[in-house]
């Protein structure tokens, strides 16, 4: 009777190891989640503090910067512009490129498939705790800074550079199919950095991995000689979302980006999956 007693936690411990709990809670107390929602947090301040140091326009039309201190809306509009192109794709990176061989360096990586976790399920929980958080991340900052833009500059409607306007209720309509298509766009970012997270040991290699396929895309697609060719490269359509702020929606280039990242992102965590499962794990 004592066996069989002591052999069943045993059993269960293995089974209920790394549950998604504890993986978010781990997350959570990291210094890279702390440090990425400090600069998500600080962007819209940042912002606000920079157009209060500059002088005042010069009387010309208003530049799409200067449209930035319309409202909350459109302040919102200037932060997802500035950060699509980089400071998303180095959030997005963090999140999947360093969950993995950030156990490999601290050599517990091991010890988790030893326990034993299954290595399906384990890539699995870090998969969807990296996604959780790179959505979190993706919401925080827009609605973050539309609430601050909202109590610094007012809650107008939302005011286009070629004066096309959004009232408050419109663009609240319009936000979540914005951060939806960022999601979907930045999903190439996601399964490279998880594919190079599982290729290597070094958290930093994952993630600079992943950034430097993104920048050497963008490089590429300043080329108009490549043509429609351009359209297949990551991050073609990064900017594709704005189609969300005319008056009437074309969603045809929301569409084709989504699908070419969509494409690239179950290439992605389909070879992460495929290497991870047959990988000695040795650190």
């Amino acid at each position: 009777m004592a066996a069989p007693s002591e052999t069943r936690p045993e059993t269960g411990a293995a089974t209920a190891a790394l549950p998604l709990r504890a993986e978010l809670r781990r997350q959570l107390g990291r210094r890279r989640t702390i440090g990425i929602l400090a600069v998500l947090v600080a962007l819209p301040l940042v912002l606000i503090g920079a157009f209060a140091l500059g002088g005042p326009s010069d009387g010309t039309a208003p530049t799409f910067v200067d449209l930035a201190q319309y409202g909350g809306p459109n302040l919102t509009v200037f932060a997802l512009y500035a950060a699509t192109g980089f400071l998303l794709i180095i959030v997005v990176a963090l999140f999947f490129g360093d969950t993995v061989p950030s156990e490999a360096a601290w050599g517990t990586l091991r010890y988790l498939l030893i326990a034993p976790v299954p290595r399906a399920r384990l890539l699995g929980s870090k998969l969807i705790i990296a996604g959780l958080s790179a959505v979190a991340a993706m919401i925080v900052l827009p609605v973050w800074t539309l609430i601050v833009g909202g109590f610094a500059y007012g809650w107008n409607s939302y005011l286009s550079p070629t004066g096309d306007q959004l009232s408050l209720g419109d663009f609240l309509l319009r936000l979540p199919i914005i951060i939806g298509y960022l999601i979907l766009n930045l999903a190439v970012v996601a399964a490279l950095a998880f594919a190079f997270g599982v290729l290597t040991d070094a958290p930093l290699a994952a993630v600079g991995g992943a950034v430097m396929v993104m920048i050497v895309s963008a490089i590429l697609d300043s080329i108009p000689a490549l043509g429609p060719i351009a359209d297949g490269l990551p991050g073609h359509f990064a900017f594709a979302w704005a189609t969300a702020l005319a008056p009437t929606i074309d969603f045809s280039r929301m569409a084709t980006g989504a699908l070419w990242s969509i494409g690239y992102a179950i290439i992605g965590f389909g070879f992460a999956f495929w290497w991870f499962l047959r990988k000695d794990i040795t650190s």
